[in-house]
């Protein structure tokens, strides 16, 4: 299966609005991004699309990726370093431990609504929402390759 097939629209439209519901609760922001492939260690690939994404531009650096790598069958977790000073390093633990149980029974996109679920709960005790916020970030999935020799 391939990223751009990995959810149905409806799945999309349903983990767009996860997102939006979280974010609600939070100045964080949460992407979500699905590629095909990814090394040995899914966090790299995060990472990569990290950037890419320009997570890491958000003013308290409190961005928040849900990246999967469908045909490799692996996904990562990972915050930005305004998240990661402020939290303990198991912080993400049971988001991955849930994602991975719904994965496991093929529920995709209710794994990543419950993650992304969670992430909301977890960043709304760090970075409560603000009466001024700006969605810094687009709510949409991202789709493709964030390996820098591909584009």
């Amino acid at each position: 299966m391939k990223a751009r097939s990995f959810l149905s629209p409806q799945e999309i439209k349903d983990v767009v609005a996860a997102i939006v519901a979280a974010e609600k609760a939070t100045s964080g922001e949460i992407r979500v991004h699905i590629e095909d492939r990814c090394g040995a260690d899914p966090r790299i690939g995060a990472l990569r699309a990290f950037r890419k994404l320009k997570m890491h531009k958000t003013a308290a650096r409190n961005g928040v990726l849900v990246y999967v790598a469908c045909v490799s069958h692996k996904f990562a977790v990972i915050g930005d370093e305004g998240i990661n000073n402020v939290v303990p390093d198991d912080f993400w633990q049971d988001v991955v431990n849930a994602i991975g149980a719904a994965f496991s029974e093929g529920r995709f996109a209710e794994g990543i609504s419950e993650g992304i679920r969670m992430i909301g709960e977890k960043l709304k005790a760090f970075f409560p929402y603000q009466s001024d916020d700006v969605n810094e970030l687009p709510d949409d999935i991202s789709f493709g390759s964030c390996d820098e020799n591909q584009e």
